[in-house]
């Protein structure tokens, strides 16, 4: 296993340049970001390269709805246009999510469609959408990961908000550069039932996201059970990414070692 920090949460009193730094100094050299178009890309990347660590995952706040037909055109340009990024700065992962989120005024928002599809109409066009970013995924060496967000966490209605959608969506692809994300936060906030969606669909994923329930920060801080998941992953021989995508509830430091405790990487 290995840990990956996100710039987005950890050492917010400082630019994010200025965070890559302290994650190498901690000794998690594996970092993601959001929003690729509002970062500073190129810095992030030599910052990173300066202190011999990588970075890792990011995704696009442009990308368009792969569930509205009204988006097609925009869609497969932003992936085009996220794929010759990630390719040029050897990025080696991007998500892709069902709809357009919206960050505005502290609260997050899923965009209207731009008509009254049903979820069949929309679930039938992310399919044929996804078909064709696929085609653009092939000629990189760019694993393309699939993350359910639960409906709670934001304002508007996720096509894609259960694991059983997300995991269909990934079996339908049959593509080995499109995987599952398993995100302990959004899977509990939005269907529970940890273990048997870990158990169900480990064939699918390739990263572990953590973030206690309810405050998104470090395990122990709220009502999951990590030293049962833990467990079970290392039953069914779990060997990928720890993400740690949460807040910390004290300091850095004091997160990561409450993390270690429960994931250790030896």
């Amino acid at each position: 296993m290995h840990y990956t920090g996100y710039l987005d949460f950890w050492f917010r009193d400082r630019p994010l340049v200025e965070r890559v730094a302290p994650f190498a100094a901690l000794g998690i050299r594996h970092l993601n970001c959001f929003f690729w178009r509002q970062a500073p890309i190129a810095d992030l990347v030599s910052e990173c390269r300066r202190h011999g660590a990588r970075f890792y995952s990011t995704f696009d706040d442009d990308m368009g709805s792969l569930a509205d037909p009204g988006d097609n055109e925009k869609t497969y340009r932003a992936w085009a246009e996220s794929l010759e990024m990630a390719e040029r700065y050897g990025i080696p992962v991007l998500y892709i999510f069902s709809n357009q989120i919206e960050p505005a005024g502290g609260v997050e928002w899923v965009r209207r469609l731009s008509g009254n599809y049903s979820e069949g109409e929309q679930y039938a066009n992310l399919l044929a959408q996804t078909e064709r970013v696929l085609k653009l995924v092939e000629q990189t060496q760019v694993e393309v990961r699939v993350e359910c967000l639960n409906r709670f966490h934001f304002v508007g209605k996720i096509l894609v908000d259960n694991p059983r959608l997300a995991a269909d969506w990934v079996r339908r692809m049959r593509h080995p550069q499109f995987r599952l994300t398993f995100d302990t936060y959004h899977q509990q906030r939005g269907s529970g039932e940890l273990l048997w969606t870990l158990e169900s669909y480990f064939d699918l994923i390739s990263a572990v996201h953590i973030g206690d329930v309810p405050t998104r920060q470090e395990p122990g801080t709220g009502e999951i059970n990590f030293a049962t998941l833990r467990r079970k992953l290392r039953d069914l021989g779990f060997d990928g990414e720890i993400g740690l995508e949460f807040s910390p509830s004290a300091t850095e430091a004091e997160a990561l070692a409450r993390t270690e405790a429960v994931f250790p990487l030896i």
